[in-house]
């Protein structure tokens, strides 16, 4: 596919996927969100790469919501559809992904832009981002999984009310609240970004897939995470990363992953 809304480069083994309508602060129409579709299910399949960072291009946004132009004649069924496929396609993939995802937050996250970060597995943002969900402005809810993923992260009273005053947050009220995991200078976002997404990579990679699924399970409905837990451990035991990874304890040397 070749790209129209997105910028896709890789820098080493991280993959730089980069939201670029910046005249639109990056909102997410339909086809941006078949790039991003075709960029994630890609690179997870990508053996050369280890990590992806996703930002927004410019400044002012990292991404300001959906396209509601897409949204002004759908019925009942018309939006379900949407919210559905959106999630199915894009969202879950991210956050099911095997590989690590760091969400460099870039100014306005807010609707689709929050529900994409939180689909991340880190968050950074830099000190001029705002975040928040106005969906009920326009007599909507979050629906590419912003209601279940901020209740996640934030908990149900502080989720209840960002989505019910439609109130934005700061970049440094977010960090409290466990939005993000860090708060940076603009001009220290994707340095950050790197700094956390290299250390990452220097660790297994079948453990990191692990790591991923068995936390992702946490509060799933009619799923045991303990149970997700116990056999992703014992699937580790199986690994030649597991071998080596306690060859180089033994050995006092820096282990050498090649995720096998």
């Amino acid at each position: 596919m070749k790209f129209e809304n997105i910028l896709v480069g890789n820098k080493g083994r991280i993959q730089y996927i980069t939201i670029n309508r910046e005249s639109k602060l990056n909102a997410l129409n339909k086809a941006t969100l078949a790039e991003l579709h075709e960029a994630f299910t890609t690179a997870f399949k990508d053996d050369s790469v280890g990590g992806i960072i996703i930002t927004g291009a410019g400044t002012k946004a990292f991404v300001a919501g959906a396209d509601i132009s897409e949204f002004a004649d759908l019925d009942v069924q018309g939006g379900a559809d949407l919210a559905r496929t959106g999630q199915s396609t894009v969202f879950d993939i991210i956050a099911n992904g095997n590989k690590p995802v760091i969400a460099a937050v870039n100014g306005f996250a807010l609707g689709g832009g929050l529900e994409l970060a939180m689909a991340c597995h880190i968050r950074i943002a830099a000190d001029n981002a705002k975040m928040g969900l106005p969906e009920v402005t326009l007599g909507l809810i979050p629906g590419y999984g912003g209601t279940q993923r901020l209740t996640q992260l934030v908990g149900r009273g502080k989720a209840l009310e960002m989505i019910m005053t439609a109130d934005m947050l700061t970049a440094a009220d977010a960090l409290t609240a466990g939005l993000v995991n860090h708060v940076v200078f603009q001009d220290d976002l994707l340095p950050k970004a790197e700094e956390i997404m290299n250390k990452i990579l220097t660790r297994a990679p079948l453990a990191l897939a692990s790591a991923i699924k068995a936390v992702n399970d946490f509060g799933t409905e009619c799923i045991n995470g303990y149970e997700t837990e116990i056999r992703e451990f014992g699937k580790c035991f199986g690994t030649d990363d597991f071998k080596e990874g306690v060859s180089a304890f033994m050995e006092k040397r820096k282990a050498e992953f090649k995720g096998r």
